[in-house]
């Protein structure tokens, strides 16, 4: 087991997806018979400001701007019980079709650590859309300009010194804090927030050390020079090469393994109708966010937040799950984090 934690990584490749990344996305299927008669909700279970807020208010603004559908999107914030609240009250609205969940690995984590009955499979997927990065990140003014020399730094200090700061305890922040601490010895006290936004304005404010918050959430203070990329926790470096900085693009960035700290750690992007909801129901939603991942504010948009462009849907979608699925459970094991039966 210890040898597998050395490996904390999530293997796509070895999942069957479609052909080329965005190919099926851009094949549009016949228009589905059901539509929604009043306003759908997207119950977005993270707090305002984090990558998943963000992703949702872009979504809504393009299928506003393209008049993609009749009736409006109205965002719902749903953070509360670490984003139980949200997640739970989708999976609580059997047969509502007009409520949407925007699922990350908190559908995995929370059951894992809670014992909550937040259970995927009854729910209906929709489609995985894109997968997040994670970066270490600290602060611009810290004396530490690479992983390695930060890292190092932190392996030396006494317990309690650095601190690292994530969205949530026990979910995927916390589990690479962990991981940072067992393969490579670093000595990271974790501090849980409400939000990746929330761990960006700490770390500008010095009173964390560092996060690895996805891009989303902090390129706005890496832009504005108050924060450093480090290095992304994946297996190769991001593909995207125009610059977001003066002297930096997302390709610029060293993966982690490349300063000797061999974690990797992506997760997916997606939405769940509640349980009870029908095949037509769905398959609107799936052409609904097919059109949306074709258009060019989607493509702005994955570019400028680093996101991998992944979309898949159907059976892959739900062989991909239970791969996941199975991944966080080992993790999360490892970790300590899955509550006592």
């Amino acid at each position: 087991m210890m040898r597998r934690m050395r490996k904390l990584s999530i293997r796509t490749s070895l999942l069957p997806m479609c052909a080329a990344a965005l190919t099926c996305s851009l094949i549009a299927p016949a228009q589905a018979a059901w539509e929604p008669t009043k306003a759908v909700e997207v119950i977005v279970p993270a707090g305002a400001g984090g990558a998943s807020d963000q992703m949702a208010r872009l979504i809504q603004s393009i299928v506003l701007k393209h008049k993609l559908m009749k009736q409006p999107m109205i965002i719902q914030i749903k953070a509360g019980a670490s984003g139980a609240e949200g997640a739970m009250d989708v999976q609580e609205s059997k047969g509502d079709a007009h409520k949407i969940l925007v699922a990350f690995s908190l559908i995995y984590t929370l059951p894992i650590s809670t014992g909550l009955p937040l259970n995927w499979r009854i729910m209906n997927p929709l489609a995985m859309i894109a997968q997040d990065e994670f970066l270490l990140w600290n602060n611009a003014g810290s004396p530490y300009k690479t992983a390695k020399e930060f890292l190092d730094a932190v392996k030396a200090a006494p317990a309690g010194k650095f601190k690292m700061g994530g969205t949530g305890s026990k979910r995927e922040d916390q589990l690479i804090n962990f991981a940072l601490n067992k393969v490579y010895g670093a000595n990271f006290t974790y501090i849980p927030y409400k939000s990746g936004g929330e761990a960006a304005t700490q770390l500008v404010g010095n009173h964390i050390d560092a996060n690895v918050n996805n891009p989303s959430e902090n390129i706005a203070q890496w832009r504005a020079g108050q924060v450093r990329a480090l290095c992304v926790f994946s297996e190769q470096r991001m593909a995207y090469k125009t610059k977001v900085t003066k002297d930096q693009s997302w390709a610029d960035i060293p993966t982690c393994k490349e300063s000797g700290i061999d974690v990797q750690y992506q997760m997916l992007r997606a939405f769940f109708l509640p349980p009870g909801t029908t095949s037509d129901q769905a398959a609107y939603y799936v052409d609904l966010l097919r059109k949306v991942v074709a258009t060019p504010e989607w493509k702005e948009y994955t570019e400028r937040n680093a996101l991998k462009q992944t979309f898949v849907t159907g059976q892959d979608f739900v062989k991909f799950l239970e791969k996941d699925d199975a991944y966080h459970h080992m993790l999360m094991k490892e970790a300590g984090f899955a509550k006592s039966k």
